[in-house]
């Protein structure tokens, strides 16, 4: 899979002219979304957010979307589920459009841990991102960093070795 460019500052299009996102990885189903499919095919929850931008200051914003958990686990990640020592060694790595990039851990996600309700936007005060791409909505964070606009991927895999 080739990644667009940080130059290109949005996410992929579909042939319809609207932005998506592939999650893949160590999953069993990879697949492609738009911000349409997205919002049709898994339930929207609310978030009303404040994070601190380091450019723009205090961001106030209303986000509505997926939630990531939900979206990950349609794709089968390749874990047994029923042991939480093999669903807490994998971690999600979410792309942007405009070059951003995050890791989250699966434990952040899962509800035998931490179970943030971190969503993938497909609107923003609103309006819908069906132009612009989803957004990664982390509502627990205090800073902006980790709200990755014009999503382009969503990878899954183990953590390795971490040993020396």
């Amino acid at each position: 899979m080739s990644r667009p460019s940080a130059a290109s500052r949005t996410a992929p299009t579909s042939s319809t002219g609207t932005a998506s996102f592939t999650v893949c990885g160590d999953v069993a189903e990879p697949f492609t979304l738009t911000v349409a499919e997205l919002r049709a095919g898994w339930q929207q929850h609310r978030a009303e957010v404040t994070f601190d931008c380091a450019t723009s200051g205090p961001q106030h914003h209303r986000f509505e979307g997926a939630l990531l958990y939900d979206v990950i686990r349609a794709a089968e990640p390749g874990f047994d589920p029923r042991r939480r020592k093999d669903r807490a060694r994998f971690l999600l790595a979410v792309s942007g459009g405009d070059g951003h990039h995050t890791v989250l851990s699966w434990a952040e996600i899962d509800q035998d841990f931490s179970g943030s309700p971190i969503l993938l936007a497909t609107r923003l005060d609103g309006h819908g991102l069906d132009t612009a791409g989803s957004q990664l909505v982390v509502p627990t964070d205090r800073c902006g960093a980790r709200y990755i606009s014009a999503i382009t991927t969503i990878w899954t895999g183990a953590c390795g070795d971490l040993t020396a």
